[in-house]
């Protein structure tokens, strides 16, 4: 009895081990270099689309700061852009991928900053 007892939890032992060894495991990626080559392209293609802003002021430097403050109170989703361009100060607002978002966005800004308007900026290369 005490034979088929150690002889029975030798075998479920062995079979423990097994189980468990059989699990180790190693994968492998082969991946071509041409698919890094995409990746970056596509960053690159990304970085230089165009995409549209809202401008909801253009104006000297003290209105800008006021137009600003403002819009931080009502507005805070959206990135703000301060930018000069000799003579005025901008305030430029988001950074949408399509016209249909900086629509719906130009809908709720209107009702504040009613001079709003979408652009699309020109890329600096």
């Amino acid at each position: 009895m005490r034979l088929k007892k150690s002889i029975l939890f030798i075998l479920f032992f062995s079979l423990f081990i097994s189980v468990c060894s059989a699990q180790k495991g190693t994968v492998e990626v082969n991946q071509s270099e041409e698919i890094d080559q995409l990746l970056e392209l596509k960053k690159e293609i990304s970085k230089s689309e165009t995409k549209f802003k809202i401008q909801i002021y253009n104006g000297n430097r003290s209105g800008a700061l006021r137009a600003r403050t403002n819009f931080w109170e009502s507005f805070n989703e959206w990135p703000l852009e301060l930018k000069f361009e000799t003579p005025n100060y901008k305030i430029w607002i988001g950074n949408f991928k399509t016209k249909l978002e900086a629509d719906r966005a130009l809908l709720r800004i209107k009702k504040k900053f009613g001079n709003a308007f979408i652009l699309r900026p020109k890329n600096k290369t």
